[in-house]
């Protein structure tokens, strides 16, 4: 079946991470890296944000950013690098000299959703090195007050009564929310037609404006419109409830078990990263998501913390790859 997509905005657009030991850390590199001495760190680390300021990926990072100065005694500076679904951000961290003064704050969806339908510039499968799972959340399934659907099964009966014709607006092609609406035709059989923006705020005014009835959009950007009564939750993508929509039911809990489209962010640095660097990276993360303070930083946006060794996060990206993988050949799902 092949994906409809309606080009209504222009889309302003990676990774298999293997644990340290599984990208091969050469020897030479692990003893000795250029710009690497036994006082490392003494200058700023780089922060490498594949999207704008303001936006999910911005607000993740921001909380940890004090305490990666803490514990490396040296500023963090945050270098955006929006464009091409993150994948110019991860580009140019995958050719940074892995001497741990150039890491990047990715998430799921440039790591494991347009590795498998875009050509990218470096190998996904070796660029990077592993420093830990941040945290998850969700997508919201959102509709326009008009629209006569007060829970999923009443949107999805809606949409087969009506094939093809209803609309759901997301931030752009090949993102997360892309994929949630392309996973809930897959496994409900309904269709339902995408509109991609920019990003995910043009797509709430837009339907708040009434443009479109649809939308899939992270917690933090639908949640002041579903607050003001401007539009309606219906369900959120993860397996478990978002603790900022504790009264909305995930997918699976409305009749389609199995559904699951969370959305994560992690941290990483370029493949090759010396281990002890990468060590030091790893505890700094593990010790910031374990306090109070960045928890509920986290939890104002709608996700959890996921502190876990590198390991746990390979684990996670190649199990992604080859969900996400599937759906977009199955449903010929292409970027451009």
């Amino acid at each position: 079946m092949s994906t409809t997509i309606i080009p209504r905005r222009r889309l302003l657009c990676a990774s298999l991470l293997s644990p340290l030991g599984a990208l091969g850390v050469a020897p030479a590199a692990a003893q000795q890296v250029s710009g690497t001495s036994g006082s490392w760190p003494d200058r700023p680390i780089r922060l490498i944000v594949g999207y704008p300021t303001g936006g999910a990926t911005d607000g993740v990072a921001r909380p940890l950013e004090p305490r990666l100065q803490s514990a490396f005694g040296q500023p963090v500076v945050f270098d955006y690098k929006p464009g091409a679904g993150a994948t110019i951000a991860a580009g140019l961290t995958a050719k940074a000299s892995p001497d741990g003064y150039t890491i990047h704050i990715t998430d799921s969806g440039p790591m494991t959703i347009l590795p498998n339908g875009k050509q990218l510039s470096y190998d996904p499968t070796q660029a990077f090195t592993p420093l830990g799972m941040i945290c998850e959340g969700c997508s919201v399934i959102a509709v326009h007050p008009s629209v006569p659907a007060h829970n999923l099964a009443e949107l999805i009966q809606l949409a087969k009564a009506r094939p093809g014709t209803i609309t759901y607006g997301t931030s752009g092609i090949g993102g997360s929310a892309h994929l949630s609406g392309e996973l809930l035709q897959a496994m409900t059989g309904v269709q339902l037609v995408h509109v991609p923006y920019k990003g995910g705020g043009p797509a709430a005014v837009d339907l708040v404006g009434g443009q479109i009835p649809m939308l899939f959009a992270s917690t933090g950007t639908a949640l002041p419109f579903i607050q003001s009564g401007k539009m309606r939750a219906l369900a959120v993508t993860s397996v478990t409830r978002s603790s900022a929509l504790p009264d909305v039911p995930t997918v699976a809990e409305q009749g389609v078990p199995g559904y699951d489209a969370t959305v994560w962010f992690a941290l990483v640095g370029p493949a090759k990263m010396p281990p002890q660097i990468a060590s030091r990276f790893h505890r700094a993360l593990q010790q910031a998501l374990q306090e109070p303070a960045v928890q509920q930083a986290l939890r104002r946006q709608g996700y959890e913390p996921i502190p876990g060794a590198p390991e746990a996060m390979a684990s996670r990206v190649r199990a992604d790859l080859a969900k996400w993988g599937k759906l977009i050949r199955d449903k010929n799902i292409t970027f451009e």
